[in-house]
């Protein structure tokens, strides 16, 4: 032995867990009472409610608290999250007026954050196609913004991290393009800040390879649905082959 100490092994991923459902609030299309009783049939024991808010987002109030008295109505954990996107470079995040209901935070990076603004998807295929981004630029500037949006958002509530990196199979980038050092450095923000990573139903994602490195660094990883209608959630097809 040199000294060193081992950080504990990942546990096993909880199929019985749910860590990001939508509701009808948002971009989900049924009522918090209809998405709990489908997580009762699906076995669940706890369902993390993560619809996506912003800026002008004004029924985060009501939200949280029919989420609140539905948890009178089942033995299920019911947890009141969101989904808050990384707008700036620097991982500032389309945060919601009022922070106070939120008991955990889901950080995503659906766009890429540049100096001149969000580039979306498309965009960002154009701008590599005509020379003025790299893939490994945009591997690189996409860790960076997601490494400063959890860092920022650990500050306020325990931190998920959404669809990791799926930007860049969006924008038609392999994820090979993610080195080591990348990875290491994800993973590392991941652990000081107590960030769990999501591994998406819906979205397919993160890839196997990138769930195996994640695991192999020790980062906490949770079962995530990410499911627009009742019937999907706690349905893994995609989390049983990962």
């Amino acid at each position: 032995m040199n000294g060193t100490t081992l950080a504990a092994p990942v546990a096993a991923l909880d199929l019985r867990t749910d860590a990001h459902v939508h509701t009808g609030f948002a971009a989900g299309r049924d009522s918090v009472g209809v998405v709990v009783s489908a997580a009762d049939k699906a076995g669940l024991t706890t369902v993390t409610f993560a619809d996506q808010v912003g800026p002008e987002t004004a029924w985060l109030p009501a939200y949280a608290d029919t989420i609140r008295r539905a948890r009178l109505r089942t033995e299920l954990s019911l947890r009141v999250g969101a989904e808050v996107e990384v707008v700036q470079p620097d991982g500032w995040l389309a945060w919601p007026a009022d922070l106070g209901h939120l008991e955990v935070v889901s950080v995503s990076v659906s766009r890429l954050p540049l100096a001149e603004g969000l580039i979306a998807p498309r965009d960002v295929r154009a701008m590599i196609a005509a020379g003025r981004l790299t893939p490994d630029q945009v591997a690189e500037a996409t860790v960076a913004a997601t490494i400063k949006g959890i860092e920022r958002a650990s500050r306020y509530a325990p931190t998920q991290l959404a669809r990791p990196l799926s930007l860049l199979a969006q924008v038609g980038i392999d994820d090979a393009v993610l080195t080591p050092e990348l990875v290491d450095a994800l993973a590392a923000a991941c652990r000081l800040t107590g960030t769990a990573v999501e591994i998406s139903e819906a979205w397919r994602s993160p890839a196997p390879r990138l769930v195996a490195m994640l695991r192999e660094a020790n980062v906490a990883l949770l079962a995530a649905s990410d499911a627009r209608y009742a019937g999907e959630v706690g349905r893994w097809q995609y989390l049983r082959r990962v």
